[in-house]
């Protein structure tokens, strides 16, 4: 059950809007060099750890390279999928005008195309937070994480499917744009599924050729080493980014709303609701730069397209600023976040009638 929010008259909406507007206008005036040098050196680690996994599992005669070289690739991954892909796409260092990190080109190592998940993601998500019927991610078209979603029989596999979903979890993102439920239920034609598949289906191959043909085959006669040792990288990082995504949205407070919700949103409006859709995660520095700094996933929602690492320095007045609006913060361990996560799992994928969706507003009456 969401907790309760207090309500606020429009004028005390705008002003808590402002303050934030002016957070983000004196961070913003901030950015430069700094921020350069930073994403340069993280992509700089990134390419360090994934040559020297790569190289070391091609030495996996013996058992500790093996073991080494898949857990270094699995970083390199996770650093590509969430400090560096993740980020790049929001636009957060176009600005730099570096080919490389430019937000709307850039492809990373994963079996979705970035393309799709600009529109998924970037489009739909970040505008949509959490409203039913407008976000994708509520639930991924899959999992039931909230009693206002209709039950069906096959929400009793929900725990089983979820696990399998966290360890192909490239692959889901991939699919999500497709929307096959409207091509099975008759919404879409063949012609349109199958014009949106080609572009899914060549960055599906490249991957697979990739991670398990090419680099497999350069090994020569540890073929199989190498082939085990990309498919164990890819579990770490499907693992890492499904739990740090669902600990940043399906913990116990988070809110669902209703569509009515965004009809003449404000700006003030719209700020409280990606802070009542979203959940931080409590760490250290490594931690947040191995979650993409989506441990302030509160912060990200607010300010999508600020560079990442600045979260953490931004969180300590977001967090005072709505302590003096009485607006809920939400924060906790990893573990006390995802045992929250695991609990909607269970407790949603059980037969019960469809809770009745309020019609959650920051107004007082």
């Amino acid at each position: 059950m969401a907790c309760a929010t207090k309500s606020l008259s429009p004028a005390t909406l705008e002003a808590f809007g402002a303050e934030l507007d002016a957070l983000r206008a004196r961070t913003v005036a901030k950015i430069g060099s700094e921020d350069a040098r930073y994403i340069r050196r993280v992509v700089k680690v990134q390419r360090y750890f994934e040559v020297a996994g790569r190289v070391l599992l091609f030495a996996s005669i013996f058992p500790p390279a093996w073991l080494l070289g898949t857990l270094l690739l699995g970083l390199a991954k996770i650093l590509d999928n969430m400090e560096i892909g993740h980020n790049v796409m929001h636009g957060q260092y176009d600005w730099m005008r570096d080919p490389h990190l430019n937000g709307k080109t850039y492809e990373w190592d994963i079996a979705g195309t970035g393309d799709n998940w600009r529109k998924t993601h970037n489009f739909k998500h970040h505008t949509y937070t959490n409203v039913r019927g407008m976000d994708d991610d509520i639930g991924y078209g899959l999992l039931r994480l909230f009693p206002e979603q209709r039950w069906r029989p096959f929400y009793l596999a929900q725990p089983l499917v979820a696990i399998i979903f966290a360890l192909a979890f490239e692959w889901g993102v991939a699919i999500q744009d497709l929307e096959l439920g409207k091509y099975f239920a008759g919404r879409k034609s063949k012609a349109q599924m199958r014009a949106e598949w080609q572009p899914v289906a060549r960055k599906m191959r490249r991957q697979i050729v990739k991670d398990y043909v090419i680099f497999p085959l350069l090994a020569g006669p540890f073929f199989l080493p190498v082939l085990a040792g990309n498919f164990v990288a890819n579990i770490i990082r499907n693992l890492w980014t499904y739990t740090v995504i669902f600990c940043g949205h399906f913990t116990a407070d988070v809110h669902l709303f209703p569509k009515s919700v965004v009809d003449n949103e404000s700006r003030g409006h719209w700020y409280w609701r990606q802070i009542l859709g979203s959940s931080n995660l409590r760490g250290g520095k490594l931690f947040h730069v191995m979650t993409g700094n989506l441990s302030h996933q509160i912060e990200h929602h607010l300010f999508p397209d600020i560079p990442a690492w600045r979260y953490e320095a931004i969180a300590r007045e977001v967090r005072e600023i709505c302590g003096r609006y009485g607006i809920p913060y939400n924060t906790g361990r990893m573990s006390v976040q995802f045992s929250q996560v695991v609990w909607r799992i269970l407790r949603h994928s059980l037969p019960s009638r469809p809770a009745r969706l309020p019609s959650v507003t920051p107004l007082a009456a």
